[in-house]
């Protein structure tokens, strides 16, 4: 046999060995507990994505909204401040919670044609001594179910971890018509939710802010894991000439 024949076999020998080798410890990396792409995870490519979420702080990047004053008439609190603080608290838990979430400011320019699972902007009412919560959706919702369904959760969810009780006498014609509905394509659930007044709910959206973001996004879990919420009445929204 030629030596360049046997050279051949060792180099191949050599490979195969090397192979094997490589092989071995790919299976003892996976017994370790290693994840190592490509090998063992046949479903790698292939894994569901991530929910989306688009959370909206109200007012931000726009104006103050409303704006609490001292007996001198100078603000000591601004619901924009708020708002701000509770969003990028919820942006963060709910990224913990492995969901893909976008802060938005109140006039985005990702809001035209956003694709997102559902949206929630979060606005609190005025300085009112006053307490309450309220969440509406589109008046001219074209899936009134899931729209629905969304603030069912917030009804069941928010008010149990908040100790905030619903307040639907002040709920506007403003919320049923919020501007960003009109925005994002039509098939995405959305709605704003009025966390509180910062008169009578001061106390919690100031220093408790944890319990406001907990009821947010047990809310949010509830709709994007299809959870069956309590049966709520339907928003009503009277007709204007």
């Amino acid at each position: 046999m030629r030596l360049s024949t046997l050279q051949l076999i060792q180099r191949i020998f050599t490979l195969i060995g090397f192979m094997a080798l490589v092989g071995v410890l790919l299976i003892i990396a996976q017994l370790l507990g290693y994840q190592v792409p490509g090998f063992g995870n046949q479903n790698d490519d292939f894994d569901e994505p991530k929910p989306q979420v688009a959370i909206i702080s109200g007012h931000a990047g726009f104006d103050s909204g409303a704006v609490c004053l001292d007996a001198d008439d100078n603000p000591v609190l601004t619901e924009a401040d708020l708002n701000a603080q509770i969003a990028m608290k919820v942006v963060e838990q709910m990224r913990r919670e492995n969901v893909e979430t976008l802060l938005l400011d109140e006039y985005d320019d990702r809001l035209d044609g956003l694709q997102t699972d559902l949206l929630l902007s979060l606005h609190i009412d005025s300085c009112i001594p006053a307490s309450g919560y309220k969440a509406a959706y589109s008046e001219k919702s074209v899936i009134p179910e899931e729209d629905q369904r969304l603030v069912s959760c917030i009804d069941s969810h928010y008010p149990q971890a908040t100790g905030i009780t619903y307040h639907a006498d002040t709920l506007t014609h403003d919320m049923f018509g919020y501007h960003a509905f009109n925005q994002i394509q039509p098939k995405i659930p959305a709605a704003i939710l009025e966390m509180g007044f910062l008169g009578g709910d001061q106390q919690l959206l100031v220093n408790q802010q944890d319990r406001i973001v907990q009821g947010i996004v047990e809310s949010l879990l509830c709709f994007l894991n299809d959870e069956v919420a309590d049966d709520k009445t339907p928003q009503v929204v009277e007709e204007t000439e």
